[in-house]
């Protein structure tokens, strides 16, 4: 059996995986695909943490964060679908011109 600490160590890689990847990256897609991998990894600790201690809380936030993230996949790739119509181009770098 595979200890908890051991899905923490891999929750943690994944967070700071997906932390380096949303600042390092200038492409929408792929600062998206970052925020998706950072909520994956708080989600497995989430699940860890469950497992651990015997109770099923965690797995029902895990429930509530998978439906929010994909609320968040549809309208976020709604956005940047409307931003590479109007911009032809997805690069953050190029965007700095929008303004709310």
């Amino acid at each position: 059996m595979i200890p908890p600490a051991a899905f923490f160590i891999l929750a943690a890689v994944l967070f700071v995986l997906g932390v380096l990847a949303f600042f390092v990256k200038k492409d929408l897609l792929t600062q998206f695909m970052a925020v998706e991998v950072m909520l994956n990894a708080g989600n497995l600790a989430f699940l860890a943490l469950a497992k651990s201690l015997g109770k099923a809380e965690g797995q029902v936030i895990v429930l509530f964060v998978i439906t929010v993230a994909a609320a968040e996949a549809v309208i976020g790739l709604a956005i940047i679908v409307l931003i590479f119509r109007q911009r032809k181009t997805v690069q953050t770098d190029e965007l700095k011109d929008l303004k709310g």
